[in-house]
């Protein structure tokens, strides 16, 4: 597509929903796609919850994935339906706002810049922990983990505040390395195994160490509790939505980096799995292990291939935290530009040099620097372990709201569209989203999570609830048109008058 017709694109998009384009659209097809497959990274997500996996339900545990896969597809699908019709930053926000209120909508956002921010500190902090400091012989020290952290969460501002073309070339690049690493270590193991007989296929059907739980079946219980290697994993995926106003032609693009993201996530997931499990030698010694994954590599492979892992380990933490961040400063900009979030006049600016909203952007990097100087130890853990339930509760909203509007939205000629099979995808996806929050909330551990995640919300209520007394005319109205059939009556446009910040 040429700049001519992507600045074109973004006149047109942007004016039908209201907007004065503002963000640079220079996002392809691949980079599309490559944001929404580097926040899932399943070389991250085995990497870090493997060991769980291995002492809650055993090796056979892996099999719980292609129930996660299953039903994290059947979300995307129906996300990509929404994403299809409103190609917006902001995405569930801004799904919300405009085919239920903005009330709704802004109870959307406010969960995405939780599950944003919390999943930011997540990843790169167990980026300087898990990975970094491992890969430079670094004694493990929580403090030395901290001040990387920073320094990490500054690179990716940085980044991110430069260019969006070159945060997808990053993630294009991540992304790249990612699969093509993953696919040649699950072919050496299968390899090395064949080799010297180091490792069994019986190892996809054992229960390890944990085959004499006594709650292995029970709610709550070990093969219950390994659903979040899934979970925790595939998510995430919406993150291209959240970028539609700087991909070109996002109408189609988007969708299917969605779905696409999470079909090609799941499978070369599955793969790691496997090959990681059948090159197990002895489950007992992989599962005390600090790092299982590293260790299985470095007894089938050596230790230089360990360290291969860890820089490719480290290369997709940093893509997925560079998303994360940039989805987050997106989440913020389209919230602030309709005067819904706090110190919104300064939060939607956008550099007229780099076409990305820097205020925005920082925002995320301050919040997580201050975490890391404030939050004791153990409460930080908590947090990011808190992390896991926003998703989950927010891809029910977006559902159970798909399955109140669908019969209002629109059939844009040539864009994703799932026709006769949106409501049975719809409802067993909002089963899957039930079972997924009771799934993580289930566990005798995730009392302080739940708390946390909680208190987060209660912290958007007061600001919600000071927006319904002082500044109501701001959840009363939406910019654009609606992309449904029909009339609508609400107030298309904000109010001339800018109010107070807080």
């Amino acid at each position: 597509m040429s700049d001519q017709t992507s600045r074109s694109d973004a006149t047109e998009v942007s004016a039908e929903f209201g907007y004065k384009p503002e963000l640079k659209r220079t996002l392809g097809s691949f980079q599309v796609f490559a944001v929404s497959f580097a926040f899932i990274s399943v070389a991250v997500g085995i990497f870090g919850t493997y060991g769980m996996l291995l002492n809650n339900s055993g090796p056979v545990g892996i099999w719980t994935w292609l129930i996660a896969l299953a039903g994290q597809l059947l979300v995307a699908l129906v996300i990509a339906q929404f994403a299809a019709r409103i190609p917006l930053s902001g995405s569930s926000y801004q799904w919300a706002s405009r085919l239920a209120n903005p009330r709704v909508g802004w109870i959307f956002g406010w969960l995405t810049f939780c599950y944003l921010v919390t999943g930011l500190m997540a990843i790169d902090f167990a980026m300087a922990s898990q990975c970094l400091m491992p890969l430079f012989n670094m004694a493990p020290d929580e403090q030395t983990a901290r001040v990387i952290t920073v320094v990490v969460l500054l690179v990716q501002a940085a980044l991110a505040i430069a260019s969006t073309r070159l945060v997808g070339l990053i993630n294009s690049l991540a992304v790249g390395v990612e699969v093509t690493i993953v696919i040649v270590l699950v072919i050496a193991l299968l390899v090395a195994v064949a080799v010297t007989g180091d490792g069994s296929v019986s190892n996809l059907g054992s229960r390890g160490v944990a085959v004499d739980s006594a709650n292995y079946f029970a709610f709550g219980g070990g093969l219950m509790a390994v659903m979040i290697v899934g979970l925790a994993t595939l998510v995430g995926f919406e993150s291209a939505a959240n970028m539609a106003e700087e991909a070109k032609d996002p109408h189609r693009t988007v969708p299917r980096a969605i779905v696409g993201s999470v079909a090609a996530a799941g499978i070369l997931g599955m793969m790691f799995l496997i090959g990681l499990t059948v090159a197990i030698d002895d489950i007992a010694k992989v599962t005390a292990s600090g790092s299982p994954v590293a260790t299985i590599m470095r007894d089938q492979l050596g230790a230089p291939t360990e360290r291969i892992l860890l820089v490719v380990i480290a290369i997709a933490f940093f893509g997925g935290g560079l998303v994360s961040m940039t989805s987050c400063a997106r989440i913020v900009f389209a919230m602030s530009r309709d005067r819904r979030f706090p110190a919104h006049r300064l939060m939607k600016q956008v550099s007229p040099r780099t076409q990305t909203p820097i205020p925005a952007t920082v925002l995320p990097l301050a919040i997580g620097v201050i975490a890391m100087i404030v939050i004791p130890g153990d409460a930080l853990i908590e947090l990011i372990t808190a992390g896991t339930l926003f998703p989950a509760i927010t891809y029910g909203l977006v559902v159970t709201l798909y399955l109140v509007v669908r019969k209002r939205l629109d059939r844009r000629t040539g864009a994703f569209d799932l026709g006769r099979f949106e409501l049975p995808v719809a409802v067993v996806a909002l089963v899957w989203t039930v079972c997924a929050i009771v799934i993580l909330v289930s566990p005798s551990d995730a009392t302080v999570p739940v708390i946390i995640v909680g208190g987060l919300i209660l912290l958007g209520s007061v600001y919600f609830a000071y927006m319904l007394v002082f500044r109501r005319e701001v959840l009363d109205t939406e910019p654009g048109h609606d992309v449904f059939g029909g009339t609508d009556e609400r107030p298309r446009e904000h109010p001339a008058a800018e109010d107070a910040d807080i």
